[in-house]
Formats: C-alpha cells, sequence, structure tokens
C-alpha cells in the first residue's frame, strides 16, 4: 500500500470506526508545498481523540506506514498526524470551530471521501 488514496481511505475507514465526527479532505497539492491532504475531523471528547488517532495510527501500522510525527497527543484538543503527504487533524469540537482550518484552506478542493 503505498498509493496515496489506499492511505487516505484507510483514514477514512480508521477515522469511522471510531465515530469521528463531520470528516472532510482537502487536496491542497496545489496550494500549499506541506503536504497534498489535509484530513480534518472531531470527536466528542479526549478519549475519543485519542481512541481516533490510536486507531488510524494501528490501521497504517499494518501497511508498513508510520507517522513522520504526532503533536497534541496528551492535551488532545488538536491532535496533528503528520503522514508526510497527509496531515490528518484530530479536534474536539471547540478548537476545530476556533481554528476553522476549512476556511483558512479553502484554496484547496474538497474531495468526497466515498469517491475514494
Amino acid at each position: 500500500m503505498n498509493r496515496l488514496n489506499d492511505i487516505l481511505k484507510t483514514i477514512i475507514d480508521a477515522l469511522e470506526d471510531k465515530k469521528a465526527e463531520n470528516i472532510q479532505i482537502i487536496d491542497i497539492s496545489e496550494v500549499s508545498t506541506i503536504a497534498d491532504y489535509f484530513i480534518i475531523t472531531n470527536g466528542t471528547n479526549t478519549s475519543q481523540l485519542q481512541a481516533l488517532s490510536d486507531h488510524v495510527e494501528e490501521k497504517l501500522s499494518k501497511n508498513g506506514i508510520y507517522p513522520k510525527n504526532i503533536e497534541g497527543y496528551n492535551t488532545a484538543n488538536w491532535i496533528l498526524m503528520d503522514y508526510s503527504d497527509i496531515l490528518v487533524h484530530i479536534f474536539d469540537k471547540e478548537s476545530r470551530g476556533f481554528y476553522d482550518l476549512e476556511r483558512i484552506w479553502r484554496d484547496g478542493k474538497a474531495v468526497d471521501a466515498h469517491s475514494l
């Protein structure tokens, strides 16, 4: 597994397994060099955010894909998982609204998770 679509699908499936809310995928490949995709989602509490992060990491590691870095895990109001070409943002509801990455990155293209 190394195609970006396969990795995106694995991440989305892992997030859905743990009941992530409002999963958004933004293709930022034409507007930034930091990554090709953002995946943005939120959960309802610290335990769920950590479970979402753990599950994504577990599912990808089974395919030999490991994050370069994970930030914010202990405080769990915004967990950032860096998979080089894909950045996964797992927020609590308040932080997601405050940082509003969808607005900041609106020049990117929304991707339908179910079309992967």
